[in-house]
């Protein structure tokens, strides 16, 4: 398979291709950042490598909003795609001993780690997923702002000399923020109660002690009728939940901790509805009181509670069903 290697920034694309021929030769290109750039790339690729775009694996790192386009718009023209996490290829490029670091040796970097490590395909979240992922997330950045201002607000009020005027453009800001923060949880419960497949989906993870709405419609983004992962611990994995170990012969033997490794905003999510479930759901509640009688913290037993909701979750989406507790 040909691999081309991206750096996506802004406004252009440094990128690096090897022929399959060629398996140890470079060949760049710079194009712009936009549907006239790929089209003029992708025609290069296919000239240089007298191939179909069928025959060309393109491998880039995943920048903000910025690789979305190019990723979409290559996948489309029949191109195989793979995205990474930027993460992993600064280590493999540490690994492999690269000191400089510059867009065009980024893109020829991306492209050996295609050819050495054989990144899964990528494919374009599903529409109705991308939109009630979009209107969650600007819930989540206006519910920051609301926060800011009521920071700013208490600030000013407790001040020597507070400025009315302020006062009232902050308390009108706030007034705003809320009320469109009240437009789009309304415009996301409209989202998912109009498609079936979301609002059936929604029914099972609501079905479960300690799951409300709000959860229920992050679970639902997450998981995406069980599309997303293979398993429960995967998805554990994903958000950051599972427990890691730091231990070396004698000498350092670290308390396991989880290892925060997905999106935060899910962890924050999760941590009030399992202590909520600590009361009302069966199947926490009777694990977070083991827990407790073999000695582990409460922080302990909350985050294993965590964990167990979205065990909870998984199977409610995989099984397609409501909830039913374990504890008989």
């Amino acid at each position: 398979m040909n691999l081309l290697g991206i750096d996506v920034s802004k406004n252009k694309l440094d990128s690096a291709l090897i022929l399959v021929n060629k398996p140890t030769k470079f060949l760049d290109k710079k194009t712009p950042n936009h549907a006239k750039g790929f089209d003029t790339l992708l025609q290069w690729c296919c000239k240089k490598a007298s191939c179909s775009p069928q025959e060309l694996h393109i491998i880039l790192e995943a920048t903000g909003p910025y690789h979305e386009k190019v990723a979409l718009w290559m996948y489309k023209a029949g191109c195989k795609v793979s995205v990474l996490n930027p993460a992993r290829i600064k280590n493999f490029a540490q690994s492999q001993g690269f000191r400089s670091k510059n867009d065009q040796l980024d893109a020829k970097i991306i492209a050996r780690f295609g050819q050495k490590m054989e990144p899964k395909l990528w494919e374009p979240t599903v529409e109705k997923y991308q939109e009630l992922h979009n209107i969650l997330n600007r819930i989540q950045t206006v519910s920051k702002e609301i926060q800011s201002e009521k920071n700013r607000l208490e600030k000013q009020v407790a001040t020597a000399s507070p400025s009315k005027s302020v006062i009232q453009s902050i308390s009108r800001t706030i007034v705003f923020l809320e009320e469109e923060k009240k437009q789009l949880k309304c415009l996301v419960k409209e989202h998912i109660d109009q498609d079936p497949e979301l609002k059936m989906d929604q029914t099972f993870l609501e079905s479960i002690p300690g799951v409300g709405p709000e959860l229920g419609q992050w679970m639902n983004n997450l998981l995406k009728h069980g599309t997303s992962f293979q398993n429960a611990k995967q998805v554990v994995a994903y958000l950051g939940l599972n427990p890691t170990e730091h231990t070396s012969g004698i000498s350092v033997s670290k308390r396991p901790r989880i290892s925060k490794a997905g999106p935060a905003v899910y962890r924050a999510k999760l941590f009030m509805p399992a202590i909520v479930a600590f009361r009302y759901n069966p199947d926490v509640k009777a694990l977070y009181e083991r827990l407790l009688a073999k000695g582990k913290s409460k922080m302990a037993a909350v985050v294993a509670a965590m964990r167990k909701l979205v065990h909870i979750c998984f199977g409610v989406i995989k099984h397609q069903t409501k909830y039913q507790s374990q504890i008989t």
